[in-house]
């Protein structure tokens, strides 16, 4: 069951970083595009590569990988640098998205540098997720969040970020 359940995770990891660091050479693509035909063709392929194949992919992604987490208990401090590096990648899905969706306006435009820019950042991401995957780095918790992978330690720490915290009665 878990092997079969990382290879779905890896296969959808693939798609989904596939379609994000395409996605920028496509928006780019629409600088010298005039509104007519050619304009529509590069917008029907622009959202399938977005609607239909990326975002799909993210969300087998993330929930093949939530499933991964409960099976395999992975609870470590080099997981957690993982978690906020997903988060950001799942950011810059958002982003792609919003330029998508104003992009292909009469109006719309994409510039050479964002689109570099752009691709920059999916790529850093990526990789990041790879090296933090293989390397797995020790990362001693009291580095940066002392007592919060203690158990309480959360609790512990809202409640001296925020003050007490209370339920609402019916």
């Amino acid at each position: 069951m878990t092997t079969v359940l990382k290879f779905i995770h890896l296969a959808a990891i693939a798609i989904w970083s596939g379609g994000l660091i395409v996605l920028p050479f496509l928006f780019w693509q629409r600088r010298a595009l005039p509104v007519g035909p050619e304009l529509d063709r590069l917008h029907r392929i622009t959202r399938l590569v977005y609607v239909e194949l990326t975002s799909p992919a993210a969300f087998v992604a993330i929930a093949s990988g939530t499933a991964l987490i409960f099976l395999q208990a992975t609870f470590v401090e080099w997981f957690s640098v993982k978690m906020v590096l997903v988060g950001i990648m799942a950011m810059l899905h958002v982003l792609a998205g919003l330029v998508l969706h104003h992009l292909f306006l009469p109006e719309g435009h994409f510039s050479r540098v964002a689109s570099i820019a752009l691709a920059t950042a999916y790529v850093f991401v990526i990789v990041a997720i790879i090296w933090v995957v293989l390397a797995k780095p020790h990362i001693p918790s009291s580095t940066f969040a002392p007592h919060l992978f203690e158990p309480g330690g959360l609790s512990r720490w809202l409640h001296q970020s925020f003050g007490e915290t209370r339920m609402p009665t019916p």
